[in-house]
């Protein structure tokens, strides 16, 4: 996958990208290409949002509760299998699936990526 197209500063500012602690993880039976459906805790004032993540090569979804990950809290929601996406988890593309992208400490949610 070769992305390597250039972007100016200001555009990579506009994307809001927080800090969520995924609560809930259950497999999404309707999506095209094996996924889970996330709740994801982005703290006080985001609250709660659910995601499609196509993660099940890595993570069980009790693996996955408690997680902390990074995502895009202002892209619009999006419409899959009909399931409301409202945030990208973000995840590098790895040999065997995609992992996630996680804070190495603990932090609180709805921290700002800086």
């Amino acid at each position: 996958m070769d992305r390597k197209k250039e972007i100016a500063f200001d555009d990579f500012m506009k994307l809001d990208i927080r800090v969520g602690e995924i609560l809930e993880a259950k497999v999404f039976e309707r999506a095209k290409k094996p996924s889970y459906k996330l709740l994801v805790d982005f703290g006080e004032p985001i609250g709660k949002k659910q995601s499609s993540a196509q993660i099940t090569e890595h993570f069980t979804p009790e693996e996955l509760i408690g997680k902390q990950v990074l995502a895009v809290v202002n892209f619009p929601p999006r419409n899959i299998a009909g399931f409301q996406s409202e945030v990208l988890v973000l995840g590098t593309y790895s040999e065997g699936g995609v992992v996630l992208i996680t804070p190495d400490k603990r932090v609180k949610p709805g921290d700002i990526l800086g």
